[in-house]
């Protein structure tokens, strides 16, 4: 350690600081504020804040929003922060669509503009433009936010108006959208179609596309962020003599699906992407009704292989991956309504 230069490792040490404190410390003085403002620092910055440890839940109600640590112990919430928005909006109109590495993209329901938005660092940038590119409607509309292999932040927008379909791409380097092709199947246009949002997992953000009705037709859309283009994979086999739903999760860089079927009681199971193909991991027991109170609540998070059902009240379920049976449970990768999510704090910026 006494051999290397005093600037490696001043870089070193402040690339392990909370993203809170790396704010604060750009204040020391121009080197150190010049140092924390690279690409090179940030970038590594969030590959060490993208731990378990540094999870937070945040909740957005009627008239706040606030933060939430997860108690590593107990795996539980800890005591909440309010936290102002830093953009104008209206009493629960704040929609959470996307999140990555502390960025989340999110849409202001009475303008239907998108921005990107750091609630660590409180900086934001609008997506809208007077030519009509980055407003969102709900239902209609599948958003992903993504990063490419030159490390530049994006947000994938496919929009359905009116029988047609178009396909936008926002690059925060060059601040501006563009037009990119898709060839798909007509019938996906339609809004019988449910599409997710994207989940981005190994170069590539996944879309699950299902239809509205029993015995639909249910498909994965892959896009390949770097060749920027798109492929139709299968959904996994599950039965289709109920509502089906596919819940996209990415556990260490490898795709998992909690696909439910059935009506009145569920049943899940839990598949894995092995190339193109699903292989199938668990199966849990049916799952009895479950109150709309709480069905608009649940959330989830994982960490050193158990997963954690929550809602805004704490846990509701702890479940081992390697032991069976397990418990009943009801499992999604985001809060229903849109308004919550669980990110990582980081420094990384919505504007360049």
């Amino acid at each position: 350690m006494a051999d290397l230069p005093t600037h490696t490792i001043v870089f070193e040490i402040l690339t392990r600081l909370p993203a809170k404190d790396v704010g604060r410390s750009k204040s020391v003085c121009k080197q150190w504020y010049a140092l924390l403002s690279t690409q090179d620092f940030v970038k590594i910055h969030c590959s060490r804040s993208v731990v378990s440890s540094n999870q937070r839940v945040l909740l957005i109600d009627d008239l706040t929003c606030f933060v939430r640590p997860i108690i590593s112990n107990n795996n539980d919430y800890g005591p909440s922060s309010t936290v102002t928005f830093p953009f104008h909006h209206q009493n629960n109109d704040v929609s959470i669509l996307s999140h990555l590495n502390g960025l989340l993209c999110v849409c202001l329901n009475h303008t239907y503009e998108l921005l990107l938005w750091n609630p660590t660092t409180t900086a934001f940038k609008r997506l809208s433009t007077p030519d009509s590119h980055g407003f969102y409607i709900n239902n209609l509309d599948a958003i992903g936010l993504y990063v490419d292999a030159d490390d530049d932040y994006k947000v994938l927008h496919i929009k359905r108006r009116s029988g047609v379909l178009g396909v936008y791409v926002y690059s925060r380097e060059v601040d501006s959208w563009r037009n990119i092709p898709f060839i798909t199947r007509q019938e996906y246009l339609s809004p019988h179609f449910n599409w997710s949002a994207g989940t981005f997992c190994g170069g590539t953000l996944y879309f699950t596309v299902c239809e509205c009705w029993i015995g639909g037709t249910n498909v994965v859309i892959c896009f390949d962020v770097n060749s920027e283009q798109f492929k139709e994979i299968s959904f996994p086999p599950v039965p289709s003599n109920g509502m089906v739903q596919g819940v996209l999760v990415n556990v260490k860089n490898v795709l998992h699906m909690f696909a439910s079927t059935g009506m009145f009681e569920m049943t899940i199971d839990l598949w894995t992407l092995q190339g193109d193909y699903w292989i199938k991991v668990l199966s849990c027991p049916p799952i009895p009704p479950i109150s709309l109170s709480l069905w608009c609540d649940i959330t989830h998070y994982v960490t050193n292989g158990n997963w954690f059902v929550m809602t805004r009240l704490g846990k509701l379920f702890t479940i081992e991956m390697d032991m069976k049976p397990f418990e009943c449970f009801y499992l999604v990768s985001w809060f229903r309504g849109f308004k919550g999510a669980v990110f990582v704090q980081t420094i990384v910026s919505p504007s360049i």
